[in-house]
């Protein structure tokens, strides 16, 4: 993922400065202090380790990108008004990216992200206040998370799970919007969340909907659900099958 929107920034004209696993971000902030951006694309379980190291000059230009995000996983780091993007193209191992709907960007850098991702002809939207870009993370997180726990179950793509299991469709959004209301202690528009779900369905129907880190998120969902106190009986019938 990274490596897409390095190449946009490169076309725009920004100089690039890859920092890996391997590189010491201390040390890596000495001889680059003032960056107009930093992009964190890490995994959602390698997020929070890698912004406790943040250094504090990278702090403020801070851009993040992650599945499964929320404002509670910066804040806890106290990054104030880090710029975030909800990513919805996928890029594949030997495959190029490909584009499901528009990803909406809101934040300091979100104008710049818009542009440098125009370039390579990936549509990018900033949104206007933080109201509409939590709208944007729960529906991502609603869309992933619903479609990989029921993939564990039907397999196939998203157009075949709406049309031939809606009513498990359904049921898994809702437990994930259970989730989602208790970690922002907030309270959505249910029916809004699932016709925009439907939307990204409709952007890329042959995609499949069980991923590689579909084990992963239902273990994810169900630890928070437990420490939530929420019954999520859908997941936990799907856990208890695998």
């Amino acid at each position: 993922m990274a490596g897409v929107f390095a190449r946009g920034f490169l076309r725009i004209g920004h100089p690039v400065f890859p920092v890996t696993r391997q590189i010491n971000m201390q040390e890596a902030a000495a001889g680059i202090s003032e960056p107009e951006m930093v992009l964190v694309a890490v995994a959602e379980n390698d997020l929070q380790s890698v912004l406790e190291q943040l250094p504090e000059s990278w702090r403020k230009n801070t851009v993040l990108l992650q599945n499964e995000l929320l404002p509670r996983d910066w804040a806890r780091h106290h990054l104030l008004d880090p710029t975030v993007i909800s990513v919805w193209f996928e890029k594949k191992k030997g495959q190029d990216y490909k584009v499901l709907i528009p990803s909406p960007a809101f934040g300091p850098k979100a104008a710049l992200l818009q542009q440098a991702l125009g370039a390579i002809d990936i549509p990018c939207r900033v949104l206007n206040n933080e109201a509409e870009l939590l709208h944007e993370l729960v529906l991502k997180n609603i869309y992933i998370i619903t479609t990989n726990v029921a993939g564990l179950v039907t397999g196939g793509t998203v157009s075949e799970l709406w049309a031939d299991h809606q009513d498990l469709c359904t049921r898994i959004a809702n437990e994930v919007i259970d989730i989602q209301e208790w970690l922002t202690a907030k309270t959505f528009d249910r029916q809004a969340l699932i016709k925009d779900m439907l939307v990204a369905f409709d952007g890329d129907p042959a995609h499949n909907c069980m991923g590689r880190s579909a084990t992963a998120r239902l273990e994810r969902a169900l630890t928070l659900a437990d420490e939530a106190g929420l019954n999520v009986p859908e997941m936990r019938n799907i856990k208890s099958r695998q």
